[in-house]
């Protein structure tokens, strides 16, 4: 079981979804607002990891989808300041446990990481439905 702090862009229902099969899989969820946190490059950075600068943005972002914005044409610093001004382009979930940050919600790699095995009441692993469920893709973007 882990601890993870969960910043989501609140009423998203992936990220309800998301944080529901965290919770099933046994861990502790402090969900906070990734559109009203405080960022900063220091505090903001360390999430992306060595990812490419165009998976650092949600692809779902209004300035993202008109074309204002186009992420691979950005370096690393431009594309920060950017998403400090506008957390809208923020790529989301955003998650942290202990010192280690993470970006998305790749089940695999979360998996990896902490575990998202569910249990039943005896327990069993069981496969939830939700496992199996794209969770990554906004569903408005379709």
């Amino acid at each position: 079981m882990a601890t993870i702090i969960f910043y989501e862009k609140p009423g998203c229902k992936n990220n309800t979804k998301q944080k529901a099969l965290l919770k099933a899989a046994g861990h502790i969820v402090d969900d906070r607002n990734a559109l009203t946190t405080t960022w900063t490059v220091e505090t903001l950075r360390p999430f992306f990891g060595d990812l490419p600068v165009t998976e650092w943005f949600n692809v779902s972002a209004p300035r993202i989808k008109s074309g204002e914005i186009i992420p691979a044409q950005l370096d690393g610093s431009t594309a920060l300041n950017l998403m400090l001004g506008d957390p809208l382009l923020i790529r989301r979930p955003l998650l942290q446990v202990g010192d280690r940050r993470e970006i998305g919600f790749n089940q695999q790699k979360i998996a990896a990481w902490i575990g998202l095995e569910v249990a039943d009441a005896s327990g069993q692993v069981v496969r939830e439905s939700l496992i199996q469920q794209d969770l990554e893709t906004c569903p408005r973007s379709n």
